[in-house]
């Protein structure tokens, strides 16, 4: 093994090291004699020759201890297990910590040239400017298309429609994204940044620590006068003592992991949470863009007065979301199977959703709930006769989960 690698390998620990309580006492020392112009320069000249020279003995011992373990030359002091063990959990959760930080970025936020944009700004402490996301942009172009063409007309009335649902969805991608930046891609940043930082400080220093110990148990070794021996055990149990004390500290900071663990648990809670929100409105959007649609004549004047069949009747356009392939588990889809209810009969039905009634005819409900359904000759499709004990009312059937 060439002795260059080992250099670098040894790259964070081979840095001389000041007791800052001795600097400290000598400074205070130097605070109380007099000054004079004879003596001030060669004392400073003095206290950082010592200085100097102390850190250097500290580098050269660790350096040699280093290097002779990695040739096995010299024997090494091992952790416990439980320590290693702890070791080993924060690297794991530094590891993953970042890969789900950085792929949670790029799902928000799939174009990278602004991810760069927005770190840089956000380096910078200045706001990023504001500007339209794609299913804004996409609902702008589709509201003037359609301006252009003429609101009276059916496709334009149309992709206004569409361009105003776009810019619904683009505001609610914007909550998602607000949401979680601030309650799950904060705290992992924070961890990376803050409490894995201070533990990687430790770890460092619990290396040199260990370092130390092993170098004064190798000079212990070689010591053969009594006076050198005795020295050399003084020197041992205090780089022990030392050592000792490094290890609780980095243990005590270590053991914290298992609380980063369920303070990150909470967090991916709330990411689902937001996600759920999201992809639930996304959905009631496109229903209702879908009955607005549904709702077009079948022919309509061009924008050169040429008259032309329009295939937008109900059999060519979808009347429920159960045409659009989907398989959202415990999520039915309206107009399912699930969904039909003989009026002569009753079912179980949980509630997936809060709900808030638009009037005196429509029911509230409160997520998680079971109530009674059941449907009446004539109702719309896409809504169900609900009760809960003396009160009763219409609920909307995207906000049911039909129990057997």
């Amino acid at each position: 093994m060439a002795i260059g690698s080992l250099a670098e390998g040894a790259g964070d620990w081979m840095t001389p090291w000041v007791d800052p309580d001795s600097r400290l006492e000598a400074a205070r020392a130097r605070a109380r004699a007099p000054v004079t112009d004879t003596d001030t320069a060669p004392d400073a000249m003095d206290f950082n020759v010592k200085k100097l020279a102390a850190g250097a003995g500290t580098f050269l011992s660790r350096a040699v201890q280093f290097t002779e373990e990695k040739l096995g030359q010299a024997e090494k002091t091992e952790l416990d297990a439980h320590l290693e063990n702890l070791l080993s959990k924060a690297e794991s959760t530094k590891l993953w910590t970042e890969k789900i930080m950085k792929q949670t970025e790029v799902l928000l936020q799939p174009n990278p040239n602004t991810r760069i944009e927005e770190f840089v700004y956000e380096k910078l402490d200045r706001k990023a400017p504001s500007r339209l996301n794609n299913c804004e942009q996409l609902g702008q172009y589709m509201i003037e298309a359609g301006n252009e063409f003429g609101p009276g007309t059916a496709y334009g009335s149309a992709l206004i429609k569409c361009g105003e649902n776009e810019n619904r969805i683009g505001a609610a991608e914007r909550e998602l994204i607000h949401s979680s930046e601030v309650n799950f891609l904060a705290p992992l940043r924070n961890f990376l940044e803050g409490d894995y930082r201070t533990i990687s400080k430790e770890r460092k220093l619990l290396q040199n620590k260990r370092l130390d110990l092993d170098a004064a148990k190798a000079r212990l070794k070689k010591a053969k006068v009594s006076e050198a021996r005795s020295a050399a055990e003084q020197e041992m149990r205090i780089t022990q003592s030392e050592f000792d004390r490094q290890a609780e500290i980095t243990r005590l900071l270590l053991e914290g992991i298992s609380s980063t663990h369920a303070h990150h648990l909470r967090c991916l809670h709330d990411y689902v949470d937001a996600q759920l929100t999201y992809y639930a409105q996304c959905y009631q959007y496109m229903v209702d863009l879908q009955k607005q649609l549904g709702s077009f004549p079948t022919t309509f004047s061009s924008n050169n007065n040429q008259t032309a069949s329009a295939s937008l009747s109900p059999s060519t356009v979808p009347s429920s979301a159960s045409s659009i392939p989907l398989s959202i588990p415990n999520c039915p889809v309206p107009g399912s199977n699930d969904y039909k209810v003989a009026s002569s009969g009753t079912r179980k039905a949980r509630v997936l959703y809060d709900y808030d009634a638009a009037d005196s005819n429509e029911l509230s409900l409160l997520a998680d709930e079971v109530i009674t359904v059941y449907s009446l000759p004539g109702m719309d499709s896409d809504w169900l006769m609900g009760e809960r004990g003396n009160q009763k009312g219409k609920v909307p059937i995207t906000y049911l989960e039909l129990l057997n």
